[in-house]
C-alpha cells in the first residue's frame, strides 16, 4: 500500500505559478500527476520514473516540471505560466510493481494506477 497526500493547490491568476506537493509513504517506480476538470475526461499531466526520466502531456510541456525528493518521499509539480484551461482537481498517483502499469505510467497513461491521493484544487482565473 502507498498513501499519498497532496497539497499546494489554490487560486491564482493566469500567468502565475503554483507548486503542488505529494507526500508519499514511499515512492514507487513511477509517480505521476493527473487532473480532472468538471465534465472533462481525466488527463495525465506528468510522470517521473525512479531514474528521474519524466514525461509530460503536450498541453503542459515547457510550463510544468515534475520532480521528486527521494529523501523526503515527496513528489512535486511546479506549474508556471498557468492558464485558465489548467483549472482542475489535481491528483497524485503511483504505480504498483506491475511492470505493465509502470511502462504505461512512464508515458503518461495513469489509468488503472492503484494508488491515488485525495486531490488538490487548482483554479486559474483569466
Amino acid at each position: 500500500q502507498v498513501q499519498l497526500v497532496e497539497s499546494g493547490g489554490g487560486s491564482v491568476q493566469a500567468g502565475g505559478s503554483l507548486r503542488l506537493s505529494c507526500a508519499a509513504s514511499r515512492l514507487t517506480a513511477c509517480m505521476a500527476w493527473f487532473r480532472q476538470a468538471p465534465g472533462k475526461e481525466r488527463e495525465g499531466v506528468a510522470a517521473i520514473g525512479s531514474d528521474g526520466r519524466s514525461s509530460y502531456a503536450d498541453s503542459v510541456k515547457g510550463r510544468f516540471t515534475v520532480s521528486q525528493d527521494n529523501a523526503k518521499n515527496t513528489l512535486y509539480l511546479q506549474m508556471d505560466s498557468l492558464k485558465s484551461t489548467d483549472t482542475a482537481m489535481y491528483y497524485c498517483v503511483a504505480a504498483s510493481n506491475d511492470r505493465w502499469l509502470i511502462r504505461r505510467c512512464l508515458v503518461g497513461d495513469v489509468s488503472d494506477l492503484p494508488y491515488w491521493g485525495q486531490g488538490t484544487q487548482v483554479t486559474v482565473s483569466s
